[in-house]
């Protein structure tokens, strides 16, 4: 059920006016896609720069929509995090967007380092 709900999200994420402005700005202008010998728009990818047609590049979170540090809270904290502001979005071609999400999920893997808990001893009053 929660991936259904996560797919139900992200795909409304590409009605988001923020994902839209993102987009606009990796913008290079139109040239010839080498794969198909066709003029097509091409977006700058913000990690290798390389200019790529639009159909081979993604809109990222640059700060993950679920956390690696603390993984999944709520919902609440998912659909404001995945429906942010342009400032937290960057256009990745697939192989950067890949590399770095295979990152973030070695990172929730990870096991998290708990604080070392003082043990504390009850003192009964004396009455």
């Amino acid at each position: 059920m929660n991936s259904f709900i996560m797919s139900t999200l992200r795909s409304g994420m590409r009605r988001w006016p923020p994902f839209w402005k993102a987009h606009k700005a990796a913008s290079e202008g139109k040239s010839i896609n080498p794969k198909t010998g066709r003029v097509a728009e091409h977006k700058k990818c913000a990690s290798c720069h390389k200019n790529l047609p639009t159909k081979e590049v993604q809109v990222d979170h640059i700060i993950p929509v679920v956390d690696p540090a603390t993984g999944f809270v709520s919902w609440d904290e998912t659909i404001y995090r995945l429906y942010c502001d342009t400032s937290n979005l960057q256009v990745l071609c697939k192989a950067c967007h890949l590399i770095k999400t295979k990152a973030d999920k070695a990172l929730r893997k990870e096991p998290v380092k708990e604080t070392k808990r003082v043990a504390t001893k009850r003192i009964r009053s004396k009455r």
